[in-house]
C-alpha cells in the first residue's frame, strides 16, 4: 500500500466530547487513560512497543479491566501522542452533531494537572462540517466510539469539505490498496458490516458470542489493529473464546483464508488472555471450491453465506 504523508483521523475530546470547548478554545487535542507520566522520551516509533510497556501500567490502575481494554486504551493514547504526526487532520466531534477540523501543528507534550494531558497543538481551521452532510459511511466511521480512528480512506470526502474554506490548500492524498478492489466494493462491505452489527443478536453468532464492548460501549466493530483493521471482534458469553470476523461481498476465495489467520495470529498474540482460545468467521455471500480445500485444514475458521431479500410491495 502507498502511503501518504497526510492522514486524517477522528479524534474523541473526551467522553462523549465533555472537553471539546476547552480544546478548541486553547488550540489542541488530547488523551488521558489514568497514565499519570509525562511520555516524553517513551513514545517509539512502533505503538506495540509502547503497549507492551503500558499494558502493565494501565492494568496495575485498572485492576478490573481486560487485555484487551488495556490494549485498546494504549493503542488509542499512543495514536493521539506519537501516530498522529505534525500536518494530519483530525475531525472532533462537538456533541452536538457538528465536527470541528483542526492540522495538527506540534509534537507531543504533557499538560500536568490538566484535563486530557498527553496533547498535540492544534491549529482549527474555520469549518465546522455537519453529521447529517456526511456520506454514511463516513459517518459510521466517525461515530466509532473509539477515542481515535483513522479515516483517511474517506479523504477525497473531506477534502472537498475542506475546498470551501477561503485560501486553504489540502494536499491531496493518493492511496491504493490491493485487498480493496474499487470504492463501491468497499461501500458494499461497510453497508453489510453495519447490517450484521445492528442485526447480530438475529444472527447464530448471537448464540454464543457477543461483539465486545467496553463500559457498555460497543468497540469491536472495526478494530484497529497492526495488522489491520479488524470487521468485527466478537468474545463469547463464557469469555472463553475470542472470534475474528471477516466480511467479503460477493464470492470469498482462498485469500480471505490468510487474511482471517493474520488477524488470529495478532489477536492470540496482542490480545488474548492465557485462557482464551482464538477463532475465526468468514462471512460472504457465496464460497468457491479454493475456500473449502483451504477451510478443511483450518477447523478453527467457520464459514457462514448471508442473503440479501429485496421485495417491492404493491399497494
Amino acid at each position: 500500500m502507498t502511503r501518504s504523508v497526510k492522514n486524517f483521523y477522528r479524534v474523541m475530546l473526551g467522553r462523549q466530547s465533555a472537553y471539546a470547548a476547552e480544546c478548541l478554545g486553547q488550540g489542541f487535542i488530547g488523551a488521558d487513560f489514568d497514565i499519570e507520566q509525562d511520555l516524553s522520551g517513551h513514545l517509539p516509533d512502533e505503538w506495540r512497543q509502547f503497549n507492551a510497556a503500558f499494558i502493565p501500567v494501565y492494568l496495575a490502575g485498572h485492576p478490573g479491566k481486560s487485555k484487551i481494554a488495556a490494549g485498546l486504551a494504549c493503542g488509542a493514547l499512543w495514536t493521539v501522542t506519537k501516530g498522529i504526526r505534525p500536518g494530519d487532520v483530525v475531525l472532533c466531534p462537538n456533541g452536538t452533531g457538528r465536527y470541528h477540523v483542526g492540522e495538527v501543528l506540534g509534537d507531543y507534550h504533557y499538560a500536568l494537572g490538566q484535563v486530557l494531558p498527553h496533547r498535540r497543538i492544534v491549529n482549527w481551521l474555520p469549518i465546522v462540517i455537519d453529521r447529517s452532510a456526511m456520506s454514511e459511511t463516513l459517518r459510521n466511521s466517525c461515530g466509532s466510539l473509539l477515542t481515535v480512528a483513522n479515516i483517511t480512506e474517506y479523504h477525497q470526502e473531506i477534502e472537498q469539505f475542506l475546498a470551501s474554506i477561503p485560501g486553504q490548500s489540502i494536499p491531496s492524498i493518493v492511496a491504493t490498496d490491493p485487498v480493496v478492489e474499487d470504492p463501491v466494493a468497499f461501500a458494499m462491505e461497510k453497508h453489510l458490516e453495519d447490517f450484521l452489527v445492528k442485526n447480530w443478536a438475529q444472527t447464530e453468532l448471537a448464540q454464543q458470542f457477543k461483539i465486545y464492548e467496553e463500559d457498555g460501549e460497543l468497540v469491536g466493530q472495526q478494530y484497529a489493529t497492526d495488522a489491520g483493521p479488524i470487521d468485527i471482534l466478537a468474545v463469547s458469553k463464557d469469555g472463553q473464546r475470542l472470534l475474528v470476523v471477516e466480511l467479503k461481498r460477493g464470492r470469498a476465495s482462498d485469500v480471505v483464508v490468510g487474511q482471517t489467520l493474520r488477524y488470529m495470529g495478532y489477536v492470540k498474540e496482542q490480545i488474548a488472555e492465557s485462557n482464551q482460545v482464538v477463532e475465526g468467521t468468514i462471512i460472504a455471500l457465496d464460497d468457491d471450491q479454493k475456500l473449502r480445500w483451504a477451510l478443511l485444514a483450518v477447523p478453527s475458521i467457520s464459514f457462514y453465506r448471508y442473503q440479501v431479500s429485496f421485495k417491492l410491495i404493491k399497494h
